[in-house]
């Protein structure tokens, strides 16, 4: 059985606007329990997300106030800087769509990395409970792909015992800029309700490819193997 679901679109706006409506069906269908939790990520499929997201909210008369967000990886930068994930969906979504300060749970990039780690797993472990491997469980984890098949901050060269750390957020140092980011674990991603992984652009397809075959190395495929379903949205032809 297919650990996945592939949704292909014709276009990186047609995928964004489709994406965005399923988030706030989801959101909605959430709004009587003790609140909707989503970890965000960057990236420009992302950009493209948020704005249609926000776009909706305006329209639809949709908020985020009964929403709590956090980030599946993040820059160690300021956070308003432009490498920043954080300001990327502040500016995108988060501004236009009525969410409280409160409930934005931004990784602190401009901290020494181990620190704004725990911090970080600190924050997100006082909101959500924990599975029986200690780690805690977001009903949805928002996940882009390089065009090396990384996702998150989680890159191909990573050892073993680190790929199986428990940690549920870890500082890395990757070969893109910034180099030095904070990312979630695998433990942590394979734990969540729902992942739904956006992959958007032709010089994707080879990755995007090689992590739906069964002798999978990239962390994308990684993922794959670790959790019973992943959602995967793509506008690339395979």
């Amino acid at each position: 059985m297919e650990r996945y679901e592939l949704i292909k679109f014709g276009s990186p706006d047609e995928l964004a606007v489709a994406v965005a409506a399923r988030f706030w069906q989801a959101a909605r269908a959430a709004e009587s329990g003790p609140g909707f939790s989503v970890a965000l990520s960057g990236g420009r499929i992302a950009a493209k997300f948020f704005d249609a997201a926000a776009q909706m909210a305006l329209s639809e008369k949709l908020s985020g106030t009964s929403m709590h967000f956090f980030w599946s990886d993040e820059r160690c930068v300021p956070p308003n800087d432009p490498e920043s994930n954080y300001a990327l969906a502040a500016e995108h979504f988060l501004r236009r769509s009525a969410v409280p300060e409160a409930q934005i749970h931004r990784i602190r990039g401009e901290e020494p990395p181990e620190r704004a780690a725990a911090l970080a797993t600190e924050e997100i472990q006082s909101f959500a409970h924990n599975n029986a491997a200690g780690q805690p469980v977001l009903d949805l984890i928002f996940l882009g792909m390089g065009e090396e098949g990384h996702t998150a901050s989680l890159f191909p060269g990573e050892s073993e015992e680190v790929m199986n750390s428990p940690a549920v957020f870890r500082p890395t140092v990757v070969p893109k800029p910034p180099p030095q980011r904070i990312t979630m674990g695998y433990p942590v991603l394979a734990a969540a309700r729902e992942v739904w992984l956006l992959a958007s652009g032709a010089g994707k397809k080879d990755a995007l490819s090689a992590s739906l075959q069964p002798d999978t190395v990239t962390p994308v495929g990684r993922l794959l193997k670790l959790r019973s379903r992943v959602v995967i949205f793509t506008d690339i032809s395979l």
